[in-house]
């Protein structure tokens, strides 16, 4: 078998050429990240698999830096520590463990991004009922048809895929305009 590099290439396009259909919800999702940091609250993010990566990847552009210098920003993938997801999985169960970190350091106000390529997993679909339950805003990055977080009344980036690679790729250049809207307003 031979693998055809150049329909990987034209199918990325494809995609994220959708994307274009997508700007005033981008717009919005830019808007209310931006809004959270200036009302000195904090982004939280939170995925599995390589929307865990996804979401490690986003917060550190937001605290460190994208593309300029700026101060630190307060954003945290509920995705990095070991220690609270394996104790949280043991004692509460696998679907807890961002549910339960939200109810520790999630505020009013604080925006949460939930990334599931198919909008089904269950640690996502409860961490986005915790958050909505403590009035955090909730931004969700999915798949094409949204799977069960389609019940939520949030703003959602659905990439027009079902392939997790496409969806994974367009979820990360999202995730940069979203650092790159929030770096120029505070560069």
């Amino acid at each position: 078998m031979r693998l055809n590099i150049k329909d990987i290439i034209r199918n990325n396009i494809q995609v994220t050429n959708d994307l274009l259909n997508q700007i005033d919800n981008i717009e919005a999702i830019c808007l209310m990240t931006l809004e959270t940091i200036q009302n000195n609250k904090k982004i939280l993010l939170c995925g599995n698999g390589g929307s865990a990566t996804d979401s490690i990847h986003i917060a550190s552009e937001i605290v460190g830096k994208f593309e300029k210098e700026k101060k630190a920003l307060p954003s945290i993938s509920l995705s990095t520590n070991p220690s609270n997801l394996t104790a949280i999985g043991n004692d509460f169960g696998f679907e807890n463990i961002f549910s339960r970190q939200i109810e520790a350091i999630g505020s009013r106000g604080d925006t949460l991004i939930a990334i599931s390529t198919s909008g089904n997993s269950q640690n996502i679909i409860k961490a986005i009922d915790k958050a909505i339950d403590m009035k955090l805003n909730v931004i969700i990055f999915t798949g094409k048809d949204g799977g069960e977080t389609e019940k939520f009344d949030c703003l959602k980036l659905k990439v027009n895929s079902n392939n997790v690679a496409r969806i994974q790729e367009n979820h990360i250049l999202v995730g940069h305009i979203i650092a790159k809207y929030i770096e120029e307003s505070f560069s």
